[in-house]
């Protein structure tokens, strides 16, 4: 019998494929609303700053997604084109991987599931800073969630 994590990966790994479809503009609103509320405390601290005037590309692979992330006076602002000085690309269960701690950043980077591309100065210090955040400054639903999502994959990935 699955957990609810293991449900929930499931349902994921057949519902996510299908963002692909969901228009940009829905899109860009879900994702500036959650990261800017999640990332408040960080963002006001000006852990973000080092993306002012930059751009991020995250894309996840399998799920055919693209997105270009900056950080302006308003917070993290997402863009469907934009000339990025650096890439981030990778499937999205080693992102789940990486964002709830359960498997090193490095490693992933090193196996090349997780690909840096462009400025890689630039990548290397996104890295770290994402590898820095405080979970406790995340909503404590949403990091229990997030690290039960990850310690499922990580059984997953390691059977």
């Amino acid at each position: 019998m699955l957990s609810p994590a293991g449900l929930l990966l499931r349902g994921a790994s057949r519902c996510l494929p299908l963002t692909r479809h969901v228009p940009f503009v829905l899109q860009r609103l879900a994702l500036q609303q959650s990261l800017n509320r999640l990332f408040a405390a960080p963002l006001a601290d000006g852990a973000f700053d080092i993306l002012r005037d930059r751009w991020l590309r995250l894309q996840v692979r399998d799920l055919q997604l693209d997105w270009y992330l900056t950080r302006n006076n308003a917070g993290l602002q997402v863009a469907a084109r934009a000339a990025a000085q650096v890439s981030i690309s990778g499937n999205w269960a080693d992102f789940l991987l990486l964002a709830s701690r359960q498997e090193d950043p490095d490693t992933l980077f090193f196996r090349r599931r997780l690909v840096i591309e462009g400025d890689t100065e630039l990548g290397l210090a996104i890295k770290n800073l994402l590898d820095s955040l405080d979970p406790d400054d995340l909503p404590q639903w949403f990091w229990t969630v997030l690290q039960r999502l990850g310690q499922e994959q990580k059984l997953r990935t390691a059977s």
